[in-house]
């Protein structure tokens, strides 16, 4: 096998479209976390960008495709939204993922405290255990979209890597909110597919409108934190969004893979607007 294709291999498990849901909460955790540019600019933040931004994204989803290998092959999403591992490259999949744990491991060393490596090492352990055995949280329900909080970790990590702190509570809360309802809406296309092949998920027991309607809590809540802690910013009242578009799925009967794919443009739009509102207000020293 070359090296070229196990680079082919491991972009296309990657997932591209989702690039930015690790590498842009941590660069908005960065920014909120610095009091000036100064702070920011070393080798370690573009050590840390382009981790989050490539290998932790090839390390999340070929978790994921390694495990579910045997489901992916009737999964009708690897059709054209996904790219289906292939007979024969699963072991090739296996050899790339060891690779870049034992880089990330690689890491840990350089890290300035404990408290960076511990959430490191909590969002490599969600990585690996949302789909891996013995835990394989994506088959418990609740703890399935629970542990879907890996996402913010990034943000976490960057924030804590700045200032030595975590991020308020409240921001916590509200990014776990997020991250949860971001989880359960997705799962909800998969309900069939999932019931039928034996994967119980949160969506498959909460049902379609049940499970709509408790991403629509989580949103609305999640939303009035980032209203309320917003101060005066006009961009505080963005994320109502999330609930506006929950609550057109229920009331006009949506389905929900009809809506589902606006999300990472939703996403990736809100965090670029909240990195630049902080960022033309951060000095450069």
């Amino acid at each position: 096998m070359s090296l070229n294709e196990n680079i082919s291999l491991a972009f296309k498990v990657s997932r591209f479209r989702f690039w930015f849901y690790l590498t842009g909460p941590f660069t908005v955790g960065c920014i909120y976390g610095a009091s000036r540019y100064l702070d920011l600019l070393n080798i370690w933040f573009f050590v840390y960008l382009v981790y989050f931004l490539v290998p932790a994204n090839i390390f999340l989803y070929g978790v994921n495709d390694f495990w579910d290998f045997e489901t992916d092959l009737l999964n009708p999403k690897k059709e054209d939204k996904e790219y289906r591992v292939q007979v024969g490259e699963k072991n090739r999949l296996g050899q790339i993922l060891k690779t870049i744990a034992g880089l990330s491991l690689l890491l840990l060393p350089f890290m300035k405290n404990n408290g960076e490596r511990a959430i490191f090492l909590l969002f490599l352990f969600l990585s690996y255990f949302y789909s891996a055995k013995p835990l394989r949280f994506k088959e418990k329900p609740v703890l399935d979209s629970t542990s879907n909080l890996l996402y913010i970790l990034p943000g976490v990590f960057a924030y804590y890597w700045v200032t030595g702190t975590l991020p308020p509570t409240l921001i916590l809360l509200a990014g776990g909110l997020h991250s949860f309802a971001m989880h359960l809406f997705s799962a909800i296309p998969d309900i069939e597919f999932d019931r039928n092949t034996g994967i119980n998920t949160s969506a498959v027991l909460f049902g379609r409108t049940f499970s709509l309607i408790i991403c629509l809590i989580a949103w609305s809540v999640f939303a009035g934190i980032v209203i309320l802690v917003g101060g005066s910013s006009v961009f505080r009242f963005l994320p109502l969004i999330y609930p506006v578009m929950v609550f057109n799925v229920l009331l006009r009967g949506l389905q929900v893979s009809e809506v589902y794919w606006y999300y990472p443009y939703i996403n990736v739009g809100y965090g670029g607007l909240l990195f630049l509102h902080k960022a033309i207000q951060t000095p450069w020293a």
